[in-house]
Order: C-alpha cells, then sequence, then structure tokens
C-alpha cells in the first residue's frame, strides 16, 4: 500500500517541497505536488514562526505519513559560510515542526549514493529516462528531482 510522504529541500530563503505516494518495492512514486514555500522577508524569527505554521498545517492537512528531509554534508572546505548556517536553521524548523507530527528521516546525498543504486546522486537528478521510469502523476520541475530523490532512496535506507 502506498504511503504520503514529503521531500524537503531547504536552503535559506525557501524550502523544496515535492509531496507523493510512495508504494512499495520498485514501484514509481506518484508524484502529488511539486511545490515551493519562500521564507517571508524581514524578522526571522517571525519568518521561522510562519514557516513552522506552514510546515504543520501542510502534514497534518494532507496526511503525511512520514518526511524526508535533505540532510547537512560537510564541505571540507573550512569554516561555515553564513548561507549554509541559516539554511541549517531553516532545516531545523521544518523538521521539528514535521517531526510533532509523524516520523521524519534525514538523509545526505553522500548516503543516498552508497545506498541507492549504482550512481551519484546528480547523475540520477540528471537524467530524464529515469524520472520517466520512477515517477508518475503531477509534474515535477527539474529543479525538485533531488528532493523526490529523496522519496525514492528513502524506500531502501
Amino acid at each position: 500500500m502506498a504511503k504520503r510522504w514529503l521531500g524537503l529541500i531547504t536552503s535559506k530563503d525557501l524550502v523544496t517541497v515535492v509531496d507523493a505516494e510512495v508504494p512499495d518495492g520498485d514501484n514509481p512514486i506518484v508524484v502529488i505536488s511539486d511545490d515551493t514555500w519562500r521564507i517571508q522577508k524581514g524578522d526571522r524569527a517571525a519568518a521561522y514562526s510562519v514557516l513552522h505554521q506552514q510546515c504543520t498545517d501542510y502534514v497534518t492537512e494532507n496526511g503525511i505519513e512520514a518526511v524526508v528531509v535533505k540532510a547537512s554534508a560537510v564541505t571540507g572546505q573550512g569554516s561555515a559560510k553564513l548561507g549554509l548556517l541559516i539554511s541549517a536553521e531553516v532545516r531545523g524548523i521544518v523538521m521539528a515542526a514535521a517531526g510533532a507530527l509523524c516520523p521524519v528521516k534525514a538523509l545526505s546525498k553522500a548516503v543516498i549514493s552508497k545506498t541507492y543504486g549504482d550512481r551519484k546522486v546528480d547523475e540520477y537528478v540528471a537524467d530524464d529516462a529515469f524520472w520517466v521510469a520512477h515517477t508518475t502523476g503531477g509534474s515535477l520541475r527539474k529543479l525538485s528531482r533531488e528532493a523526490a530523490m529523496l522519496l525514492i532512496a528513502a524506500r531502501n535506507v
């Protein structure tokens, strides 16, 4: 039986959101929606409060059973830049909001590359034929493929 999952990728200014029915096995996921939640301009605390409520409302209203978030990655390039730290704050907000309502799993690209198939995540993201074979339903923007990949790979982790 298919489960309703949400794939989230955060940045300092937005959250990429892919909502899909995820069947057991290797059957294609059914994309229900592909959206972007933009972080409000202005006071960051108020913006985070709005994002938290938006995430909570979405998970509740759409019967989301699990959320998969793109995890932080170690770049090995010195100290963290401000954008990376702000992105981590945004990730924490959506993880906390969703985590109060359903299981949340954080997956890094490195883990997916090691546990799913024989290619790197970026190779799957660029492969149009892969997406035709592994997704059905609503349209999926190319920029949202990485969020959908979280859902596809999470079945095997």
